[in-house]
C-alpha cells in the first residue's frame, strides 16, 4: 500500500510494515514535544518567550529538527492553536452540550473555550495576537472554532454539507467570540458580560441555522 505525506512530512494511510510505523510514531511523539515545549513557554511569556532556540532546547531536540517541523514561529503558534481546539474537541465529544437551542449548544462550546484558554492567558494572548497579525501564514482558530459550531448547533453538519449562509452564520459567530475575547485579554469585558454578548450574538445569528 502506498502512503501519502501529511503536511509535516509525516505517513499516512494507516499502520505502516515494520519500522517504518514506529518512526512515524516516534515522528509524531517528537512533535508533539515540541507544540507542548512551545505552548508551555508561551502560556508564561506570550509570543516573545517562544523563541525558537528555547523551545527546542525545552523539547529536546535539536534546533535543525524543530526547522523541520515547524520552519517558522507562526507554523508554530498554528501547531498550538490546533492542539488547543484538538483538547476543545476532545471535551465536546466526552460531554455533548445539552441545551435545546442551537444557540445554547454553541453558547456551551465558547464558553468551555474561553474557560479554558483564560486558564493560561498569556498563552491565549499570544495566540490571540498572532491570529491578528499574521499574514502569510493562515491561523486555523476561527475556521475551526465555525466548524465546531455548526456541528454542535445543526447536530453534525459538517463544513461540507453546510449551506453558503449556515457557514457564514457559523464563522460570525466565532468571529465575535474571538473579539470579545480579546476583550477579556485587555480588561474591558468581565466573563459574564462576555457569556451575555456571546448569548445574544447567537441567538441572532442561529436562531434559524
Amino acid at each position: 500500500m502506498e502512503h501519502d505525506l501529511t503536511a509535516d512530512g509525516l505517513p499516512s494511510g494507516g499502520p505502516l510494515p515494520g519500522g517504518q510505523g514506529a518512526r512515524s510514531r516516534s515522528q509524531h511523539q517528537r512533535r508533539k514535544r515540541i507544540v507542548q515545549a512551545a505552548a508551555a513557554l508561551a502560556s508564561r511569556g506570550g509570543v516573545e518567550a517562544m523563541q525558537m532556540r528555547t523551545v527546542a532546547e525545552r523539547a529536546g531536540v535539536a534546533l535543525g529538527t524543530l526547522y523541520r517541523y515547524f520552519p517558522s514561529k507562526m507554523d508554530l503558534v498554528v501547531a498550538v492553536v490546533g492542539e488547543e481546539i484538538d483538547l476543545l474537541e476532545s471535551s465536546i465529544e466526552r460531554r455533548p452540550p445539552s441545551a435545546d437551542t442551537a444557540s445554547g449548544r454553541a453558547v456551551d462550546v465558547l464558553m468551555r473555550a474561553t474557560r479554558g484558554l483564560m486558564r493560561e492567558p498569556e498563552l491565549a494572548d499570544a495566540l490571540i495576537r498572532s491570529l491578528i497579525l499574521a499574514d502569510d501564514v493562515e491561523i486555523p482558530l476561527g475556521d475551526r472554532m465555525a466548524g465546531l459550531l455548526l456541528r454542535v448547533s445543526t447536530g453534525g453538519l459538517t463544513p461540507e454539507q453546510a449551506t453558503e449562509e449556515q457557514l457564514a452564520l457559523a464563522g460570525s459567530l466565532a468571529s465575535v467570540w474571538v473579539q470579545e475575547l480579546l476583550e477579556i485579554l485587555r480588561g474591558r469585558r468581565t466573563h459574564d458580560q462576555i457569556q451575555r454578548r456571546i448569548e445574544i450574538a447567537a441567538s441572532r445569528l442561529l436562531g434559524d441555522i
